[in-house]
């Protein structure tokens, strides 16, 4: 399976500093997150539920350190 990988719409340009993909790992499987600075290194495997929990997380620490 060939992984597509989408980079956050909260990245900037080519020397943002953090940047990252996610991927589908498996049909209604897993996602994957990795480094999109170093696309052949590692990336984390998150169940479905993992995902979108961090992704939560992500946004409520967005909105208080506006």
């Amino acid at each position: 399976m060939s992984i597509q990988w989408r980079k956050s719409t909260h990245s900037g340009g080519a020397d943002d500093q953090h940047c990252v993909q996610l991927g589908r790992l498996a049909a209604g499987g897993e996602v994957g997150l990795r480094d999109s600075k170093d696309p052949d290194g590692d990336h984390l495997s998150l169940s479905l539920a993992e995902a979108a929990g961090l992704i939560q997380q992500l946004k409520r620490y967005q909105e208080s350190h506006a």
